[in-house]
């Protein structure tokens, strides 16, 4: 027995058992970089949902603090708003990232090296982004729009739903959700819409030779004259600007509230259509206007508004302008 003993040791390949110390050495250091990783994978995703829950609260809160900026006569300015409100959710996200490129392992001064490294590359893949961040910049100092108006760019129409940090979102008047780029639309014509509160409407029509010509336009002064609708300063005005051997061609410009440009519009087309084919046709009356204020004229508000200073001497004590003291 005690030589059997003696002989189970030597029957153990030495080899063998170094081979299974290592694998075991592995396995215990594979079982703790899992370990650290899902620790630090768990964590990033906390991180990470911070980072997201703060941005949001963030953009409200810079968004709430610039409504509140405003003085109590003046709206607060919502294109403004939404533009700081995206720069400063964007902001949080980028150092919400970076705290979690950090918590994987990767130093802040590798990312910033390689990112040193790569900006010319970064550029040029990023070039379209970055000229659509300087183009919103600039739209929100010039501000050839604002949230609310109704504008014309890069071929689409429609009201400023919203200004991003990258794109602009407009709202069809079919309601239908239009993203353009602010790149392009600042590199575009813009036709805002909305900045002044009164526009001029014209109708060009023709009128046949056979026609009374002096009639159809004396009937359709007297409706012109007659709709509450239009304003009075500027005049209205009907000219006469060609003359064919068929036809005169002439037209009807008149100034308007911009509430009330495509009704008026859609009634003076009736109007002439009718009067030319007889100008004894009966006319139904103007539709009311749309517009909030509905006298004459309409002032556009200037930008800016200046007092002029009060000249003359002030009234002192020794002013005999001034009351006795008691």
């Amino acid at each position: 027995m005690p030589d059997l003993m003696n002989t189970l040791p030597k029957a153990v390949d030495p080899q063998l058992v170094q081979h299974l110390t290592a694998w075991e050495t592995i396995a215990t250091r594979l079982a703790d970089v899992a370990g650290r990783l899902a620790v630090n994978l768990v964590a990033a995703a906390f991180i990470l949902m911070i980072a997201v829950w703060v941005s949001g609260w963030a953009s409200s809160f810079i968004q709430r603090a610039i409504g509140r900026l405003h003085s109590r006569q003046q709206a607060p300015d919502p294109t403004l708003q939404t533009f700081v409100g995206s720069m400063v959710r964007f902001g949080v996200l980028a150092v919400g990232l970076i705290a979690v490129l950090q918590q994987l392992g990767v130093q802040a001064t590798s990312i910033i090296a390689v990112l040193t490294a790569a900006s010319l590359a970064i550029g040029l893949a990023l070039q379209g982004a970055l000229s659509n961040i300087a183009a919103g910049v600039m739209i929100l100092i010039f501000r050839p729009y604002r949230v609310g108006d109704f504008i014309e760019s890069a071929g689409r129409q429609g009201t400023v739903k919203a200004l991003d940090l990258l794109v602009t979102e407009l709202a069809t008047a079919d309601n239908v959700k239009v993203v353009i780029p602010n790149g392009k639309v600042f590199g575009d014509v813009i036709l805002n819409y909305s900045t002044h509160r009164r526009r001029r409407v014209d109708v060009i029509f023709k009128v046949p030779l056979k026609a009374d010509i002096v009639a159809v336009l004396q009937r359709l002064r007297e409706r012109v004259d007659a709709d509450p609708r239009v304003r009075k300063d500027p005049p209205p005005l009907i000219e006469m600007m060609d003359l064919t051997e068929a036809y005169a061609q002439a037209a009807i410009r008149v100034w308007v509230a911009r509430d009330d440009v495509s009704a008026v519009r859609t009634d003076l087309m009736l109007s002439a259509h009718l009067l030319t084919d007889d100008p004894q046709a009966e006319l139904a009356p103007p539709r009311p206007s749309s517009a909030s204020d509905q006298s004459a004229p309409i002032p556009d508000k200037p930008r800016f508004s200046l007092k002029a200073p009060v000249r003359g001497r002030k009234s002192g004590p020794n002013s005999p302008q001034s009351p006795p003291k008691a």
